[in-house]
């Protein structure tokens, strides 16, 4: 791996006196856009970073941030850019669990775990900034910061939740059964929204293009949905249910 990484970890009062104010005030209202850390109060933010020792590294597209199996040492943040996370599956498909915008933490929930390793791949879509924060740094600010204990916490729960509705929907073992699981958790009032081209959504199922076409065929003429560009409409709530135990 071949990323540029800054030779000396920075703290919030370091920064300050490196960097330009403008360009520091730049640098807070970015990190402080993280959902971990949103809600921090705008007076209470160069405290907080006072509080924190960190460095920065910086990936070209296509390079590795982390591989499937590398320990959690740090907080990893997303501060620029995005990256894709993927794992291979036991037949050696390459499943694409989600893609990554920035600013959002990498892997939260496990900076703390016994076993504390990166779940998935985690790859550049394009020239990415991550920012790691020590483990002790985020230890002492979640003792004493109450408003990121929450913010940590809420995160990390939701996140708990996305991964047990994608390991979920990469069980289920039909296509019908994952475009079933798709489509009723964006159902409302019998009509939804396709929010992935199909190309996108093939990938993220872990199956070809083809397959998913063919499959989406045969749910509008088995008079499961109507389909219509992106927006759709159940038609047959019972059906579209059964598809996704079969």
């Amino acid at each position: 791996m071949s990323a540029r990484e800054s030779t000396i970890p920075y703290t919030g009062k370091a920064l300050s006196a490196a960097i330009h104010i403008t360009q520091h005030n730049m640098f807070i209202n970015d990190l402080f856009l993280c959902p971990i850390c949103r809600n921090v109060p705008v007076n209470e933010r160069e405290s907080f970073l006072d509080g924190l020792k960190f460095k920065t590294k910086h990936f070209k597209k296509g390079e590795w941030i982390a591989q499937q199996g590398d320990i959690v040492s740090a907080l990893y943040i997303l501060f620029k850019g995005s990256v894709k996370a993927e794992m291979i599956s036991e037949s050696g498909t390459v499943l694409k669990i989600e893609t990554i915008h920035a600013p959002n933490p990498l892997a939260s929930a496990f900076l703390f775990a016994e076993n504390n390793r990166f779940p998935v791949d985690v790859v550049a879509l394009e020239p990415c900034e991550i920012i790691m924060i020590s483990k002790e740094s985020i230890m002492q600010q979640l003792t004493r910061n109450e408003t990121f204990l929450q913010g940590f916490m809420a995160f990390n729960s939701d996140r708990a939740h996305f991964l047990s509705e994608r390991i979920k929907l990469l069980s289920t073992k039909t296509i019908k059964g994952k475009m079933a699981q798709y489509i009723l958790a964006r159902t409302y009032n019998m009509d939804f929204t396709m929010d992935m081209n199909q190309t996108a959504l093939s990938e993220y199922f872990g199956v070809t293009r083809p397959s998913l076409a063919r499959s989406i065929s045969e749910m509008v003429d088995d008079g499961m949905i109507g389909l219509k560009g992106k927006r759709g409409k159940v038609l047959d709530m019972e059906k579209l249910k059964n598809a996704m135990v079969q």
